[in-house]
């Protein structure tokens, strides 16, 4: 396998039933919650035992404090990217919490995972009583596995949705920006 098949592999989405929500920030009144997707340790675990079963190692040291934290290597194909994990507040504090998110961000470092910060910023009414979104937001077609994905382009549209947040403001940056595109463009049609 290549090193770029390996890439994809580790970067392709996830089913969408391993996709957890939980909230970001809330409204004043706590009537709604801006939900972030997240993916547990365990299911990290899974892709790296899939793509790459016995070439891949996490270690971790841990810093117990409040919150606790922890720093991790994850060494993939002798590859190594450390990152920094942080525990939750309360009970979630432990410092078992603070290694699996440190796993988590060094997973990222090699794409497993990474598309979920490009999903768009999802507002959504929040049940206090639940203390659970009344529902938890969809993800869009681009970021679900392919077998889960409805036929026809609407990923791509979600995509290009979820980009449009990102463009500059600025008129002439923008106008840059599209001209980059469009050259982009008639270079994929010139070859297809």
């Amino acid at each position: 396998m290549s090193y770029q098949q390996l890439k994809e592999q580790l970067a392709a989405p996830f089913p969408s039933q391993r996709v957890s929500w939980k909230p970001q920030a809330f409204s004043r009144d706590r009537s709604s919650a801006l939900m972030v997707a997240f993916v547990d340790a365990r299911t990290v675990m899974e892709r790296l035992d899939a793509v790459c079963p016995g070439d891949w190692t996490f270690d971790v040291k841990l810093f117990p404090g409040t919150p606790p934290t922890a720093r991790g290597r994850l060494t993939v194909l002798g590859l190594t990217r450390s990152d920094v994990g942080e525990a939750g507040e309360g009970e979630a504090g432990t410092l078992k919490a603070a290694a699996s998110d440190a796993l988590k961000r060094c997973a990222v470092h090699f794409g497993v995972g990474r598309y979920l910060y490009d999903l768009p910023r999802a507002w959504v009414a929040w049940d206090e009583a639940k203390r659970a979104p009344a529902e938890p937001p969809k993800l869009p077609d681009w970021a679900l596995p392919e077998d889960e994905r409805v036929t026809g382009a609407s990923h791509v549209i979600g995509a290009l949705d979820a980009l449009r947040s990102g463009l500059p403001q600025d008129v002439a940056r923008l106008r840059e920006v599209y001209r980059h595109v469009k050259a982009a463009l008639d270079a994929a049609a010139r070859t297809s």
